[in-house]
């Protein structure tokens, strides 16, 4: 029997390279962000760097001091605490990103506008994180923090971040204004949705669902007009209890209105439901 090869996998060693290479780029860009945008601007935007971005209007300690003086204890409690899950990569992004934050110290302010500030700087702190986690690493952190307490008291994830992050930004309203603290929840939320697009991409595929009496008709119809597969699933009628089997089928952006007329031109009475499909991964999209 022929052995099929697997296409499109790296060499393992290659592979380990390439994500420490991710870790060691989207921790300069996590930098680089903080120290010309954020910092800069004083916009505490939650975690560590947010920490270290209060201490430097209060006290004018280094936010690079700062940040090792926070980052690299919590890689060791979490050691204690949690066990050997963290890995390598993320004691390699929890020490470089306070070496980079010191590398760009002297770069000084990109723009003197905080809003520009914390959009700027919550696109390039979500990138970077994004392409952290592609390396299949962290940052440390106040996530190591909250994955502690979560052991201990229960409480969730989403929780106990939340409830940290909110203290910084209120500390922050306190300390530099509650314009800041406003600007530092825009940062916030650019940055979250910054680390969705670079995980799982912009969501330019739409999935369709189709319920229809020529179910038959738009199956094969879309296998040869469309050139698109297509899923049958069994389904029954909430209220009639009678079988509907439902088609679901997956398409480019550009295809949805190609779609939808060749559906209504079959059966017009069609149900039909079109949602973001954010990530595909097979044949025809990408692998």
């Amino acid at each position: 029997m022929a052995i099929r090869k697997n296409r499109g996998f790296l060499h393992p060693t290659v592979q380990v390279i390439l994500e420490y290479l991710y870790v060691i780029i989207g921790s300069g860009l996590v930098a680089l962000a903080f120290s010309v945008f954020l910092l800069p601007n004083q916009i505490a935007s939650g975690g560590v760097s947010g920490i270290s971005t209060i201490l430097y209007g209060l006290f004018h300690w280094k936010p690079s001091y700062v940040q090792w003086a926070l980052n690299i204890p919590l890689f060791f409690a979490g050691l204690f605490f949690l066990g050997r899950q963290f890995g390598a990569k993320t004691l390699v992004g929890t020490v470089v990103i306070p070496l980079f934050v010191l590398i760009f110290e002297p770069w000084g302010a990109a723009t003197q506008d905080p809003l520009l500030g914390a959009i700027f700087g919550g696109l390039g702190v979500g990138s970077g994180l994004g392409i952290v986690f592609r390396g299949k690493a962290s940052t440390g952190g106040v996530d190591l923090l909250a994955q502690i307490i979560h052991k201990y008291i229960g409480m969730s994830l989403g929780t106990i971040i939340m409830f940290i992050d909110g203290t910084i930004v209120l500390t922050s309203a306190l300390i530099f204004g509650i314009e800041q603290a406003l600007y530092a929840l825009i940062a916030m939320f650019i940055t979250a949705k910054t680390i969705d697009v670079v995980q799982i991409g912009l969501g330019t595929s739409k999935m369709a669902l189709i319920i229809s009496d020529h179910e038959d008709e738009l199956r094969q119809g879309i296998l040869t007009h469309i050139y698109r597969g297509v899923t049958k699933i069994n389904a029954f009628g909430g209220y009639t209890q009678d079988e509907r089997p439902m088609l679901m089928v997956v398409v480019a952006q550009y295809e949805v209105t190609k779609l939808k007329q060749y559906v209504e031109s079959v059966d017009p009475s069609a149900f039909v439901i079109v949602v973001n499909a954010n990530e595909v991964l097979g044949e025809g999209f990408k692998r």
